[in-house]
């Protein structure tokens, strides 16, 4: 039986640390990289009589997310406590949400695939909620023992939870990418993968297509969106495989293997009632005012969506382009600067060379658009350089790598220091297509034969006369008048 026969049913619980300079319930410190133990204060390890204050900049953030996505942003919301046993848990407990969530609902719109199989999907949200991260087990170079490093406990999260409304790796990725670039783009998580700043859990089940949801496994902490592909096409796999060869699916929470590529079994999967969840009697409700809402939404960036419709309105860009130039906060800001530099007429261009030759500059050195060496304003100099036909697209190139590697000269400069105004002189241009004529009569007489191939040769040879600075038009249009007279 193929897979084609199985119907893959996915959510993902993804945990976006907010980048708030202190703990959700603390004023310890939540930077990175520091000592064990050395940024877990008294209200962090649990210390007798210690109580917590919630931090308003880790509450704004969640009400950002949740205008973000046309969610409802709660009213009111309670803080639970949800119980577990574990020695990096120094409380005996997290300080979460359970029934009554800061942010309810909402979607996502999501791009998956390239070309004629690329479409569109919406991804609903059931949720997203505030609550504190645990500690860390260590459990290498330790001599055998495992260690415990408080320093993450107590630092701010929002856990967000989709509907199981994705059908395949590739849209669980998109989700992923989208929302991972969302949270980055409104400012309210810096998305370290690596640093475990993002961090995604999947839901997996298979089913008969339209039939009841089957049990699902739980892949946990997946910080890569590599690995999150591999680890639910492995684990679909492995689901179907249990079922056709007779046996059943328990549910489970399962780690992934990089190493290996395949996911193992950690632990049953608890439910809700294992967490033996109630209101934490230290925290008061959340309740957040229409006003405060209004505040945090005056401050609110334009959304990639927006974004992405005025491209296309006001700017003519294609839904590809607009799509490619927003899907993260960089690019759209540099494009953006190039456009207000160049001026909107030139936004076609702008779009290309940003999509283009600018990507694949950066890509090849292993950098962010945000490290650049060529500014938004030099780019905007340049593309209006060849839109004018001071130089052509070619000529526009070497200019291009002149500006990567110079320092912060502008276009102008370089095309003024190295010569390379663009020859739009028909007399001049005519004089060097008689020369290349006399000396190519061949492909002269391949032409007027019927052979196109022979024309785009002539061209060529009147192009190297010229170092490449004859008007490539022009250069068309007087040598096809000259070989059809």
């Amino acid at each position: 039986m193929s897979r084609s026969d199985w119907e893959v049913v996915i959510g993902l619980e993804v945990h976006a640390q907010l980048n708030t300079a202190s703990k959700i319930f603390s004023g310890a410190s939540t930077a990175f990289g520091a000592e064990p133990n050395v940024q877990a204060c008294a209200v962090d390890i649990a210390l007798p009589g210690v109580l917590p204050v919630l931090n308003r900049g880790a509450v704004e953030r969640a009400i950002r997310f949740g205008l973000a996505i046309g969610a409802n942003v709660a009213p009111r919301s309670v803080f639970a406590r949800k119980n577990y046993f574990y020695p990096d848990l120094p409380k005996g407990y997290q300080i979460s949400q359970f029934e009554l969530p800061v942010v309810q609902g909402g979607t996502i719109t999501i791009h998956v695939g390239e070309g004629d199989k690329a479409y569109e999907k919406t991804v609903h949200l059931t949720r997203a909620h505030l609550e504190e991260d645990a500690g860390k087990s260590l459990h290498e170079d330790f001599h055998g023992m495992s260690g415990i490093d408080l320093n993450r406990a107590g630092t701010p999260l929002l856990e967000i939870v989709s509907e199981p409304d994705m059908r395949s790796s590739a849209e669980a990725v998109a989700y992923a990418r989208t929302l991972h670039a969302l949270v980055r783009w409104i400012d309210i998580c810096d998305g370290n993968m690596q640093e475990g700043s993002f961090r995604c859990d999947a839901n997996v089940s298979v089913r008969r297509p339209g039939g009841p949801l089957g049990t699902r496994r739980e892949i946990k902490n997946l910080n890569s969106f590599r690995f999150l592909q591999q680890a639910i096409d492995y684990e679909v796999q492995w689901q179907i495989d249990t079922i056709e060869d007779g046996g059943k699916v328990q549910q489970a929470t399962v780690l992934f293997d990089p190493d290996t590529g395949e996911t193992r079994m950690m632990r049953s999967k608890e439910d809700a009632h294992d967490y033996r969840y109630f209101p934490d009697p230290d925290l008061l409700p959340l309740v957040i005012s229409p006003e405060w809402q209004a505040r945090v939404a005056s401050g609110m960036p334009e959304l990639p969506g927006a974004m992405k419709a005025r491209f296309m309105e006001q700017w003519g860009l294609s839904a590809y382009d607009a799509t490619t130039l927003t899907a993260s906060k960089e690019v759209a800001t540099f494009y953006q600067a190039t456009v207000d530099a160049a001026g909107v007429a030139l936004a076609k261009p702008c779009a290309n060379w940003v999509m283009g030759d600018l990507a694949a500059r950066l890509n090849k050195a292993e950098l962010d658009i945000s490290a650049s060496p060529v500014s938004p304003a030099q780019l905007a100099g340049l593309v209006a350089r060849i839109s004018d036909g001071t130089i052509s697209n070619n000529i526009g190139k070497k200019v291009f790598e002149a500006l990567w590697n110079g320092g912060g000269a502008t276009a102008d400069a370089i095309i003024e220091a190295q010569g390379l105004r663009q020859t739009n002189d028909a007399g001049a241009i005519e004089a060097m297509i008689d020369e290349v004529l006399a000396a190519n009569q061949k492909s002269v007489e391949e032409f007027r034969a019927g052979k196109e191939k022979a024309f785009n040769a002539l061209v060529g040879q009147v192009m190297k006369a010229s170092k490449g600075k004859a008007n490539p038009a022009q250069v068309n249009e007087l040598l096809k008048r000259k070989l059809e007279g």
